[in-house]
């Protein structure tokens, strides 16, 4: 029986960047197909309201590609710098790199990446991640980082993030991510709800329903900025201090919400303003349509039967 069960405490081997996350990417394909689909139908739509669905269409299927996307992104709280810091543990080797901390809904990402790349006689390109999704055990996940001897910075920061550690982060940021995850899905459910709503007779309710789904969008954002507000532990890195702020997700998530805001309101609005131009902007039926703009109605007659011929009243007389 050998050391360490046969396997060396640090990576013998090249380490290598995880790659793009499959649950985003998997999120980014149905909505992409979905777009696509539609796309191969929109000829055969007439006139000018082939314009309209595109438009209302991709904006709606943007508006839910967002809301479930951002829960696998890691990029709701993102801090990077430049450092020259101490590479592994019992060793004075120092290398030049740039430290990422990408926080998300479901855990945190930590980036190593050497610059130049190949320092020491290695590739030093890491990409770790640490979940505290349910049914997920941190502390578990940061002792195999320790048993694999994964480089300092990336343990340093992992370590900032445990239950046990004296900042904190671990109960902050789980929690902001578990409040911001269960109103971002309420935000999707109502995002569905409205799209139903909107093709009815009665477009006022879908209106309110994306008035709710922005309403829930925001109180995710929220949630997410009043308990991650709390200032982090200084993060020193070598001589150098990692410093975090809001990413694109936080950022496209507030947008989204706030052009949800906006639809609803517009479609409220339309509604006890001009509910005419309403259903006709919603293009709902061709008979809504021609009577909104005040045009007669439309009767088919059948050529191949004759109409029976009303009696000429004029030349009816009644003798009394």
């Amino acid at each position: 029986m050998t050391l360490w069960n046969g396997v060396l405490p640090f990576y013998p081997q090249p380490r290598h960047a995880a790659g793009f996350s499959v649950s985003l990417l998997i999120v980014i394909l149905v909505f992409l197909a979905l777009a696509a689909s539609f796309l191969l139908i929109l000829p055969g739509i007439r006139g000018h309201s082939r314009w309209f669905w595109l438009v209302r269409v991709l904006l709606s299927l943007f508006i839910g590609a967002e809301i479930v996307a951002v829960h696998f992104s890691a990029e709701w709280f993102v801090g990077r710098v430049n450092t020259n810091t101490s590479y592994k543990a019992f060793s004075a080797a120092r290398v030049t790199a740039r430290v990422g901390l990408l926080v998300g809904l479901e855990g945190i990402n930590i980036t190593l990446t050497g610059t130049p790349v190949h320092q020491l006689n290695e590739t030093i390109d890491y990409n770790e991640q640490f979940t505290w999704r349910l049914r997920e055990n941190y502390a578990a996940e940061y002792a195999n980082a320790l048993e694999k001897g994964l480089p300092n910075p990336v343990l340093y920061l992992a370590e900032k993030f445990t239950p046990s550690s004296p900042c904190g982060l671990y109960h902050q940021y789980r929690l902001a991510g578990h409040y911001a995850s269960a109103t971002l899905w309420v935000a999707f459910c109502f995002w569905l709800l409205s799209n139903v709503l909107l093709s009815t007779p009665a477009p006022l309710y879908g209106g309110l329903a994306l008035l709710t789904t922005g309403a829930f969008a925001l109180f995710g954002i929220f949630a997410f900025a009043s308990i991650s507000s709390v200032p982090l532990c200084p993060l020193r890195l070598g001589a150098a201090v990692l410093t975090a702020q809001y990413g694109a997700a936080f950022w496209v998530t507030l947008a989204t919400g706030i052009l949800c805001l906006f639809l609803g309101g517009a479609v409220v609005s339309l509604h006890y303003v001009r509910p005419s131009a309403l259903r006709t902007l919603l293009d709902q039926s061709a008979e809504d349509c021609s009577q909104a703009k005040g045009g007669s109605p439309l009767i088919l007659g059948n050529p191949l039967h004759k109409q029976a011929a009303l009696p000429d009243l004029k030349f009816i007389t009644t003798n009394l």
